[in-house]
């Protein structure tokens, strides 16, 4: 059976509901924590490849509201990177790694899109 990554914090709501959604379907994952545990770049930059940077970007959360004004302006894909690496609770949550017949990526969470993703494979 592969096995699927849950990226997130522990006490992030939306990944609390991945994993119980994930839970409640028997769904075998393994648990990475962002804020225990860092990210690197090549694993962002390998994400950037699956999905747009923008959406990994969590511009909604406190920690990007709490940053420097003169850092939020003229923002591209490297400096992104950059910043969701020294903070990885920039990055939007849950991440989900999907390994079945070949590897997805989900940014965010939703009961429909995991079924989705549950019912297609």
């Amino acid at each position: 059976m592969p096995m699927h990554t849950l990226y997130g914090i522990k006490n992030c709501d939306s990944v609390r509901k991945a994993r119980k959604f994930l839970d409640a379907h028997n769904i075998a994952y393994e648990f990475y924590d962002l804020r225990a545990n860092g990210i690197s770049q090549e694993q962002l930059k390998s994400w950037c490849k699956e999905v747009d940077w923008q959406l990994l970007l969590n511009r909604r959360g406190t920690t990007f509201r709490q940053l420097d004004p003169a850092t939020k302006v003229d923002i591209d894909q490297n400096r992104a990177i950059r910043l969701m690496q020294s903070q990885p609770t920039l990055i939007k949550r849950p991440v989900l790694e999907w390994h079945a017949t070949q590897k997805q990526l989900m940014v965010g969470f939703t009961s429909e899109q995991y079924q989705d993703l549950i019912d297609w494979h």
